[in-house]
């Protein structure tokens, strides 16, 4: 092993921090030295997480007509895509769609929503009468990502049994701007901070290959550190046509490798999810996230996007020697 990332796992190990110049030094690692950082950012992850998988799966709640301008984003309203357009589904649906989730071995159910931000009033309530229902069943721990919030909101939201709210920064402050341009990043960070102050777990993360450079995928891991996010979802780029981002070409498998093994020793104590993406990018390595670090998945379709088959997942976790988190379980 090289010495240098012997010495700064054992720093990790005992509780210091690694530096943004540590983390972009090892995304420059090559050739052997990769297979090193892995197995390094692998005995991290054990060490803070042990053999369990945290399994998370999500329901699109409401679709398409979004304001933004994601670039990469199938839902916005200023892309011609051919993803699905409807309202917010009812309660009685989501908890419905949170039951079919308790059969795929995971612990968290995500309600999502398009748009910039769901705000007091009727489709609150609702959401907050499906949260309510899928807490009382106590198989699953609710969680949701509903644009950006106010403190008071999510403080009902968790009044009604929300656990964790999910709210991506997307990618670095410095790269924001190339991807959208219709809110500023800083309203994105302060929802993290206002769902921090209510009493809410909060999930973070971003999309990988929008053209970022790696110093920009180092500054957005030390921004979620600074935040204390609890969980990180990495993402890789599915280009669709009709969105800004169609003619990306996929990371190399070992470059996506990378992100996550490097996420690990940036943030070691969060739990690094490998959500969409997977298949594209990772291809033939795509068993590999949890030897680069990673301790969780979303399993089940995505927002706009299939997801592989639940069982195959399931029966990978397993041969790996891996466990998930029991359902409504917490680690």
């Amino acid at each position: 092993m090289l010495n240098w990332i012997s010495a700064l796992e054992e720093r990790l190990l005992s509780g210091e921090e690694a530096t943004g110049e540590e983390g972009l030094r090892l995304f420059e690692l090559e050739g052997a030295d990769v297979y090193e950082l892995f197995s390094s950012a692998n005995r991290i992850a054990r060490a803070n997480k042990g053999r369990a998988v945290e399994l998370c799966s999500i329901v699109n709640a409401k679709s398409g007509r979004c304001p933004e301008n994601c670039a990469f984003c199938t839902q916005s309203a200023h892309h011609r895509t051919a993803s699905p357009v409807y309202p917010l589904k009812s309660p009685a649906e989501l908890t419905a769609a949170a039951q079919e989730a308790e059969g795929f071995s995971t612990n968290r159910f995500g309600i999502i929503t398009s748009g910039t931000g769901v705000k007091e009033g009727p489709e609150l309530d609702a959401i907050c009468e499906a949260v309510s229902s899928i807490s009382r069943r106590g198989k699953l721990a609710p969680c949701a990502s509903l644009g950006i919030m106010s403190e008071n909101t999510l403080k009902k939201l968790k009044a009604s049994g929300l656990t964790r709210f999910h709210h991506n920064l997307e990618t670095a402050r410095s790269f924001f701007p190339k991807i959208c341009t219709t809110h500023d990043y800083e309203d994105d960070v302060a929802t993290v901070r206002a769902a921090r102050n209510a009493g809410l777990s909060v999930c973070s993360g971003g999309i990988f290959g929008l053209g970022e450079s790696r110093a920009q995928r180092v500054e957005m891991a030390l921004t979620l550190r600074d935040l204390g996010v609890d969980s990180v979802p990495v993402n890789f780029l599915v280009p669709v046509k009709g969105t800004r981002m169609e003619g990306m070409p996929p990371l190399a498998p070992l470059e996506a490798l990378k992100i996550i093994a490097v996420f690990r020793f940036l943030l070691p104590g969060a739990t690094i999810r490998v959500c969409a993406g997977r298949d594209r990018n990772l291809r033939d390595l795509y068993s590999w996230i949890f030897f680069a670090g990673a301790d969780g998945m979303m399993i089940g379709n995505f927002l706009t996007t299939v997801g592989r088959d639940v069982k195959a997942d399931l029966e990978m976790i397993s041969q790996l020697g891996f466990t998930p988190v029991a359902e409504g379980g917490k680690r």
